[in-house]
């Protein structure tokens, strides 16, 4: 489908009767993203935010589209789950919170930061090992504590320590090479490439380095879409159903206590769903449907709204919707307004 005409009144609840996609779209230039979001400031809107978004029918097909979703993006930390079903594949003996800290971008709370400490030790490996930047916890709230009791950014800290250490300890596991397991041409790295191909069904057409410092496979939002269908329909056992299984089954190791990840995946089990930098998510149900999308400024105040509206537009009716879409706008330390789907 084509780009959707933007709404022109502010609206701040969703429509309370069913909303049909195809309704509201209508031709433009494909050239230039729809708007998917609006920034609406004292009943002006003062601000857009354009993206692509992408719906995969129980089937796999694409049952709705907004945008570009052929095109190859870097889903950044949405490819996770694909990397940590390449530890598996490579012997690592990983399940439970272990497992969903090895697909994570984890906020840096306690209870994160103890467990990496863990997994390094039982693996015979240090903090030291890990390639990532130091960094201060994802979450603000943490940060702020991090910094209060007088520590400084730190390697172990940065929100992707679990995937560097269930890394490591592949590598270690398989007598790979340590201080090189960041390479492209490492051989976990080309476990990983191989199950973005399969589980995406499309060919890797840019590699890029990510923001830890690993390497970033790009995909289009389609094949993005189709992974996580993927993983949430393999069989039983299967390396890409063991991480969906416990990504669902520990959410908040996945992101953190106050992450929007892990407000979804409880809310509705059955669910996976993972954020990514540059304003990336992707989700799967467990019926098989899939979204995902991108916004083009890389925008994550939009992630919410845009996510909720999605789900709603997809049938779904459930108060984690509400949560998710609100997005205030502040003003003298009062809200005067919000970010909300303009689709």
């Amino acid at each position: 489908m084509t780009s959707p005409t933007p709404i022109s009144e502010p609206t701040s609840e969703f429509p309370t009767s069913p909303v049909s996609p195809a309704a509201a779209l209508s031709p433009a230039s494909p050239a230039v993203s729809p708007v998917l979001a609006e920034v609406v400031r004292s009943g002006f809107v003062e601000g857009r935010h354009r993206g692509s978004l992408v719906v995969l029918a129980a089937d796999g097909s694409v049952d709705w589209s907004l945008g570009e979703v052929t095109a190859p993006v870097f889903p950044r930390s949405t490819n996770k789950p694909m990397q940590a079903a390449a530890v598996l594949r490579a012997g690592l003996d990983l399940s439970g919170e272990r497992l969903a800290l090895a697909a994570a971008s984890h906020s840096g709370e306690p209870f994160h930061l103890d467990l990496v400490r863990t997994m390094l030790a039982e693996h015979g490996l240090t903090a030291d090992q890990l390639q990532t930047p130091a960094d201060l916890p994802l979450d603000p709230a943490e940060a702020e504590a991090y910094l209060a009791s007088g520590l400084v950014r730190d390697r172990l800290t940065m929100n992707c320590s679990g995937k560097h250490a269930a890394m490591l300890a592949a590598s270690a596991r398989n007598g790979w090479p340590l201080a090189t397991y960041l390479d492209e041409a490492h051989p976990l790295q080309q476990l990983v490439a191989d199950g973005v191909r399969t589980a995406s069904g499309e060919d890797v057409a840019h590699v890029g380095t990510d923001g830890c410092g690993a390497p970033l496979l790009s995909l289009s939002l389609t094949g993005l879409a189709r992974a996580f269908r993927h993983f949430v329909m393999a069989g039983p056992g299967t390396p890409e159903r063991r991480v969906a299984d416990a990504m669902r089954a520990h959410p908040e190791y996945v992101a953190g206590t106050r992450r929007p990840d892990t407000w979804l995946m409880q809310a509705l089990p059955g669910t996976l769903s993972k954020m990514g930098a540059e304003a990336v998510q992707a989700v799967a149900l467990p019926d098989g449907r899939a979204l995902a999308f991108k916004i083009d400024d890389g925008a994550t105040r939009t992630l919410g709204p845009v996510l909720a509206h999605t789900l709603h537009l997809m049938g779904l009716d459930a108060p984690i919707l509400s949560r998710l879409a609100d997005a205030p706008l502040l003003g003298g330390a009062e809200r005067v307004g919000e970010i909300r789907a303009a689709f």
